[in-house]
């Protein structure tokens, strides 16, 4: 299976925060799309980073609420790993557990930032392969007996 698959099954909504907005307001939009990271992006809609809940507890851990005044971009990730749509989910698999991160933005040939894959979208779409192979299986058993 590749990434685009996992694409096609998610809303298309790239949820985005720009570098100046501020670590509060970050925090206020995780929260209220009940998602874990936010892709940062630049005034033409480029990839500049990523911040994450992670970021977040680490920026109040260093500076305390005062943390949450600063800008995103002092606290995001800027040396992002991304993945393309043809990309296999066992590859991005590889690639999260190494990186130890959850979310990983999808770009297109042409580098534009089309998606984000979360371990949650992994693992879901394992699930669904792994229940289809098992039908597929007592299918062909159930047939053949």
């Amino acid at each position: 299976m590749q990434v685009k698959h996992i694409l096609r099954e998610k809303s298309p909504e790239i949820v985005s925060i720009a570098a100046e907005a501020t670590l509060s307001e970050a925090a206020r939009l995780l929260w209220r799309k009940r998602i874990g990271a936010l892709i940062v992006r630049d005034g033409q809609g480029a990839l500049l980073g990523i911040v994450s809940e992670r970021d977040l507890v680490r920026a109040v851990a260093e500076e305390s609420v005062t943390a949450l005044a600063r800008p995103v971009s002092a606290y995001m990730t800027r040396d992002v790993a991304t993945c393309g749509e043809n990309d296999t989910v066992d590859e991005l698999m590889e690639m999260m557990t190494q990186g130890r991160f959850r979310h990983v933005p999808v770009l297109s040939a042409d580098d534009r930032l089309i998606g984000i894959v979360s371990i949650g979208d992994v693992v879901k779409s394992r699930i669904e392969e792994t229940v289809r192979e098992a039908t597929t299986l007592r299918q062909y058993i159930s047939a053949a007996g």
